[in-house]
């Protein structure tokens, strides 16, 4: 009778400690005497108590986290700082915890190792213009260091690049210049345009002298109609040259 209480204690500490419970996103990595046994879960499992079986657990969900800001200087010697973004979740949990120590402290590193490396060989006009295809580098090659991990990469992506301000005052300079550059070349192809119609007109114009004076009294009218003004009317070119005629024979 001494000895049933402290037996009944032990049975109840070796049934709670080879209870554990792991969420339908939670894996339990297994090792009986430090070798590894299988992954089990998700619900519950029973492991042998008291230091013979020990469980780590790994979370199968999505990761999502910023990367730490870099320097980085592009391959036209500029200096930017970059901040990305990492997604990735586990996918094979025995290799995460097996492979790797602190997968997710490894994975950091790679993808700040990365991003100087990559960006470093990039101009700073394909790290504002062409981010798709560095995202897609960088993703490639965080994916090619950590997949023997059992990790996948979900998405790799530059998130913010912040410039010298000397580097935006000159940026901007040069934005402002090239539309003034277009400003001018759209003037130029109006006026080219419009002289091209000028020519047009004249040439239509000159097969008949009557259109000429029509065109001529159109103008006259347009003028009078903006303000009070006295208009002359010409003798018609014609008429004056049949006058002239009919003097000489006589």
């Amino acid at each position: 009778m001494l000895y049933a209480v402290p037996i009944a204690v032990f049975v109840i500490i070796a049934i709670l400690t080879s209870i554990k419970i792991f969420r339908e996103y939670e894996r339990g990595v297994i090792f009986r005497l430090g070798k590894f046994v299988g992954v089990r879960g998700p619900g519950l499992v029973f492991i042998i108590p008291f230091g013979i079986e020990r469980s780590v657990k790994v979370s199968l969900r999505a990761v999502v986290e910023d990367v730490a800001p870099q320097d980085v200087i592009t391959s036209d010697n500029v200096s930017v700082n970059v901040n990305a973004v990492l997604s990735f979740r586990v996918v094979d949990p025995q290799k995460a915890i097996i492979e790797v120590e602190e997968y997710q402290f490894a994975i950091d590193q790679v993808v700040q190792t990365s991003l100087r490396s990559v960006l470093g060989s990039a101009e700073l006009d394909d790290l504002l213009m062409k981010r798709d295809r560095l995202n897609a580098e960088l993703k490639r090659i965080v994916a090619f260091h950590s997949n023997p991990w059992g990790i996948e990469v979900l998405a790799m992506e530059i998130k913010d690049v912040d410039l010298p301000e000397e580097m935006k005052r000159a940026m901007a300079k040069q934005a402002e210049a090239e539309r003034e550059r277009r400003a001018k070349v759209i003037n130029a192809e109006g006026e080219l345009q419009a002289a091209e119609d000028m020519v047009k007109a004249a040439d239509i114009l000159s097969l008949d002298s009557t259109a000429i004076q029509l065109r001529y009294l159109h103008s006259l009218i347009e003028i009078a109609s903006e303000k009070e003004s006295t208009l002359v009317f010409p003798l018609p070119i014609n008429l004056t040259t049949a006058f002239l005629k009919s003097n000489a024979k006589t």
